[in-house]
């Protein structure tokens, strides 16, 4: 039997922006509740919670760790996130594990780039959300404009649960403004003027308690707790509370508005498919089935792979046999450890609401599903900074495979690309500070040093017109020869066209057979009549037509959106291989090619760039100048606007520094791959010229 009753059990991640101090949060709670007696300072490199080398040098957490402690007779189970962009993979992650995110803002800073995103994130999951304001012994604190901030950028929901008595050093305690005490005085803002505003959103979530409160009947504690989880579960309430993690005021208050305002696991409602692809609602029952998910994987150079699972249904026990969603065998689970940061502990069993892990189980990626019901996909963001990776000393190109390997499995918001054109390894990452930390634990783990440089951009080529020819390639040296001809038509194949109404016997009278690759946009037709290239050799043809296409006519850049019409052709009962027609294949193409109206194609990226209101004219200014397209703009709340752009990715590769020198470090942007357009003429012929002046260098 789980340890732990489902109503007992609450899961927090706290979130927010970096240096408003999550992590020293965590530990004091760890410290204030017994859970770990050693002190922890993040300024002293003892945190409990940043415990990786990397986020010791750089003081700032890197990844999400999991801790637990009890109080009130309740078990929590906290998640610490990093608290920069580019780290949100880590956050994203943890929030699938939990039902509440507590949102820290620094009180001295407000409102930050990462608050916004983290609040928003929180919304999309479904989760209930408090706000914990800190550092409220900090000097120049704007109490009353900060909170005015906040609930123009959040809503009104955001209300004061406790209000602070003194501010800055005088930060020397907080009246709690749902049960208003006799005294207070010293109160920065008045306590009775937020208490009825505040109750009375509690008790309209519950027709009969407000029935009874209007006819002067106060609700009870228990209702009140009650009435609690159903306001911020429903998002009616997002409750304020002020705490100086360094003196240690307010500690003691948050935890108790911690054990009164988050959820259980059965405030959350959750889904999945079973599968045959009905929607199933997911009950916290410890002898349902079990639906469980990896949210998180770590690897420990000592204990290798861990993998963090979150229990939504049915009870997970060592030593048992398994399924996982998309895998045919069932799984052995040897060992489950219950985690507290770096430390692990062994335990029997896990139970709805409870998150466990499991070691060097290969099987499990993130985001796999144990038991036979599927969980929605975790809504990893797509990296787009990319940079071309290589090691330093040679002979570790094997090594590199390998530590990269590991990266990916821990880090959904990384990942790696052999680019067969460019010939380069080109990693990806949410950032330039993502890429070098990845760097960093490389060296430290794997003792793999990389250089990383801008990649090639990734240009494709293709065609704007038809076009009819042949080649025949025939070469006599002594013995057997060489004879394969092949003639060809060629057309553009724009993205999106329907193969079914293009390739018809009005515009292919002679088509026989059709071949279709969705990856490249390439369909090529087999029209020939009677035996002039017979049917043994009509893979080589193929072979050669991809052959060059994946070499590139214009620049070496991959062929896309092209159709091909094999239609006529001859052969030699004797000289006639497939290497004949494959290199007749190759060439015919690039011979029809250069006479398509050939032409370059370049990757466009769709951008969500959020910014100050003041700083909008000069990012559409800066957008335009990179020959974007400004699509519109959103309300991203308080003073900030979302501009909605697309753009060459060859104009947006170092955009990261370029926002933060506009706004000041207070911007942020999202990136996608949307499309391929045409590299306006002149750019396609510097990047030609180029092109051919590295070949012409290669050759010598």
């Amino acid at each position: 039997m789980a340890k732990y009753e489902v109503q007992q059990i609450r899961n927090v991640a706290f979130c927010g922006h970096g240096s408003s101090g999550k992590t020293t949060l965590v530990d004091k709670l760890l410290n204030l509740t017994g859970a770990v007696t050693r002190p922890a300072s993040v300024d002293d490199r003892t945190s409990i919670c940043d415990f990786e080398e990397e986020e010791k040098a750089h003081q700032y957490t890197i990844e999400a760790k999991l801790v637990h402690f009890d109080y009130a007779g309740k078990h929590f189970q906290v998640a610490d996130t990093p608290g920069y962009p580019d780290f949100i993979g880590q956050t994203i992650g943890a929030m699938r594990a939990v039902e509440t995110a507590a949102i820290v803002i620094n009180a001295q800073a407000g409102i930050e780039v990462n608050t916004r995103r983290v609040f928003a994130e929180a919304g999309k999951a479904g989760l209930g959300r408090l706000i914990v304001l800190t550092k409220m012994d900090a000097e120049n604190i704007f109490f009353d404009k900060l909170i005015h901030s906040i609930q123009e950028t959040f809503g009104q929901a955001c209300k004061l649960l406790n209000v602070p008595v003194g501010l800055g050093p005088d930060f020397r305690g907080v009246i709690n403004t749902l049960k208003l005490p006799p005294d207070t005085a010293g109160a920065v803002v008045d306590p009775a003027s937020i208490h009825t505003p505040l109750l009375e959103t509690l008790i309209e979530t519950d027709e009969a308690v407000m029935e009874r409160y209007f006819e002067g009947q106060e609700p009870t504690d228990e209702e009140i707790a009650r009435l609690m989880v159903q306001a911020v579960a429903s998002g009616a309430l997002i409750p304020i509370v002020c705490v100086s993690a360094k003196t240690g005021v307010g500690m003691p208050e948050l935890l108790d508005a911690l054990a009164l305002c988050c959820l259980p696991p059965t405030a959350v409602r959750r889904t999945g498919k079973k599968a045959d692809g009905t929607e199933v609602e997911i009950l916290p029952d410890p002898s349902g089935p079990l639906v469980a998910q990896v949210f998180k994987t770590r690897v420990d150079p000592f204990v290798q792979k861990i993998s963090f699972i979150r229990v939504y249904s049915g009870t997970l026990k060592k030593e048992s046999a398994v399924p996982v969603v998309d895998q045919r065998k069932p799984i052995k689970i040897a060992q489950l450890l219950k985690m507290q940061a770096a430390e692990s502990e062994p335990i029997e069993e896990v139970g709805p609401g409870e998150i466990a892990a499991v070691i060097k189980v290969e099987e499990l990626q993130t985001g796999s599903c144990l038991g036979e019901v599927t969980l929605p996909p975790i809504p990893f963001p797509t990296p787009m900074v990319g940079m071309a990776a290589s090691p330093k000393a040679g002979g570790d190109e094997t090594k590199i495979t390998a530590a990269l390997g590991k990266i990916c499995q821990e880090d959904p918001t990384f990942r790696r690309e052999w680019d067969p054109q460019t010939k380069e390894l080109v990693i990806y990452g949410m950032s330039e500070l993502h890429l070098q930390i990845i760097r960093e634990r490389l060296k430290r783990r794997d003792k793999l040093e990389i250089e990383l440089k801008e990649p090639k951009i990734p240009y494709r080529e293709t065609i704007q017109g038809n076009a009819e020819g042949m080649y025949r390639h025939k070469k006599q040296t002594g013995g057997r020869g060489q004879f394969g001809e092949v003639w060809i038509r060629m057309w553009p194949l724009p993205p999106g066209t329907n193969i079914e109404q293009f390739a018809t016997k009005e515009r292919f009278p002679e088509m026989k057979e059709i071949h279709y690759d969705p990856e490249w946009n390439f369909l090529w037709i087999d029209s020939i009549v009677g035996a002039s290239i017979p049917g043994n050799f009509m893979p080589a043809v193929e072979k050669g037509f991809r052959e060059r296409m994946s070499k590139g006519v214009l620049a070496g850049y991959q062929v896309q959106d092209v159709c091909v019409e094999v239609f006529f052709g001859k052969h030699h009962p004797v000289d006639s291989s497939e290497q004949a027609f494959k290199t007749a294949a190759s060439m015919v193409f690039k011979k029809v090619f250069l006479e398509a109206k050939p032409a370059l194609l370049e990757p466009i990226v769709r951008m969500e760039i959020t910014v100050p209101q003041k700083n909008v004219g000069d990012i559409n200014s800066d957008i335009a100048s990179r020959r974007g397209r400004v699509l519109g703009m959103d309300s991203a709340g308080g003073d900030f606007q979302t501009i909605i752009a697309e753009v060459p990715l060859a104009e947006v590769t170092t955009y990261a520094r370029t926002l933060s020198s506009i706004t000041g470090g207070q911007g942020s942007y999202t990136m996608e791959f949307c499309r391929y357009d045409f590299v306006p003429a002149n750019l396609a012929k510097e990047i030609i010229e180029k092109a051919h002046r590295k070949e012409e260098e290669e050759e010598e």
